[in-house]
């Protein structure tokens, strides 16, 4: 496939996607209800958030080589710093949102020059240390701002009427995939400059990146921040899309879930970490539907246990992917792709 066909395929796929709340069919067995419905265009608009987070944790996993456990930390950020602002100080969004993006700028940068004074395991520890803390921090509801374990509602008073009410999803949709090109737009150019070259080769080899002269803790401090704040922005979006702020965003399984959406996909592709969590969202969603179902509900107890748990079947998926189709299914689809433009001469 031609550079030319693949660009003309993307834009016509965004096409559609951008037309989505206009159409008055469903599709069975995959939604529930019409594609243009509040509840499909939710559900899709949180796939397109979470491909976007994705992304953004493959950023420093994929492409830089650091495992950390505490991307939820920087997605929390987005979350509970724009629902403070809006609804305990009632200020405008434009304000809740630059103040978001000052905190998203300033705590990983603090907090990365301190973790990337180490390594691998070390790393990966202080980075969960740090997660938790946070986690702690929202659930002890200091000054009563977070809410603790209650969360925090969205107050509606200083947000724009676009972005109030049901009849208003098709606008968050709009929002969410937008929001999925930026971030895309932003890695893809991030990891073909020069840092980003810099940054894989940090993956491979860092001592071999320090002996040709680079610094290659300012290279991962860069990837550290710019991850972190492009997560942030991800939670600005979920906040909007969800009405309010959860605690469960800040915990360490959440990250957890997020570096099994990358391998799912595909560890090092923009596009596979963006498929990896599409995918998860959308069947850790349908999987709780199919559970209730009274088809489950009716089989022998050895069946029905483990298949009224969303968490089993993703949890199954993620082992048969992970032994039957290297590199994920952005891996498995590029081979397909592959193997189709060779037999077609391409």
């Amino acid at each position: 496939m031609t550079p030319r066909v693949r660009l003309t395929v993307l834009v016509v796929g965004l096409v559609v996607l951008a037309a989505l709340p206009l159409a008055g069919f469903s599709i069975p067995g995959l939604f529930e209800g019409a594609l243009g419905g509040p509840g499909t265009l939710n559900l899709l608009a949180l796939c397109f958030v979470f491909g976007a987070l994705a992304l953004t944790y493959d950023l420093v996993f994929g492409y830089v080589g650091l495992l950390s456990f505490g991307h939820a930390l920087y997605f929390a950020t987005g979350v509970y710093v724009t629902a403070i602002a809006v609804t305990r100080w009632h200020w405008s969004l434009p304000a809740a949102l630059l103040l978001t993006a000052v905190v998203s700028l300033v705590l990983p940068l603090i907090l990365g020059a301190v973790c990337l004074r180490m390594r691998d395991i070390p790393f990966a520890m202080v980075t969960l240390a740090f997660a938790q803390a946070g986690s702690i921090l929202v659930a002890q509801n200091p000054f009563g701002l977070t809410g603790g374990e209650e969360g925090l509602a969205l107050g509606g008073d200083t947000l724009p009427s676009f972005l109030i009410g049901v009849t208003n999803t098709r606008n968050l949709f709009w929002i969410a995939l937008a929001l999925l090109i930026v971030i895309y737009l932003v890695a893809w150019r991030a990891v073909n400059s020069p840092p980003g070259r810099v940054w894989q080769a940090i993956r491979e080899n860092e001592r071999r990146v320090a002996m040709l002269g680079l610094n290659p803790y300012l290279y991962k401090l860069g990837a550290f921040v710019l991850s972190a704040f492009l997560a942030s922005a991800c939670g600005v979006v979920y906040l909007l899309l969800q009405g309010g702020a959860n605690p469960e965003v800040t915990t360490s399984g959440f990250t957890l879930a997020l570096l099994v959406m990358v391998v799912l996909g595909g560890v090092g592709t923009l596009w596979g970490a963006v498929l990896g969590g599409v995918v998860y969202e959308y069947l850790d969603f349908r999987l709780v539907a199919l559970s209730n179902t009274s088809a489950v509900q009716a089989l022998p107890g050895i069946l029905r246990v483990p298949l009224s748990e969303p968490l089993f079947l993703l949890g199954v998926l993620f082992i048969v992917l992970v032994l039957f189709v290297p590199g994920g299914l952005g891996g498995a689809l590029r081979r397909r792709l592959v193997l189709t433009g060779a037999t077609k001469g391409v």
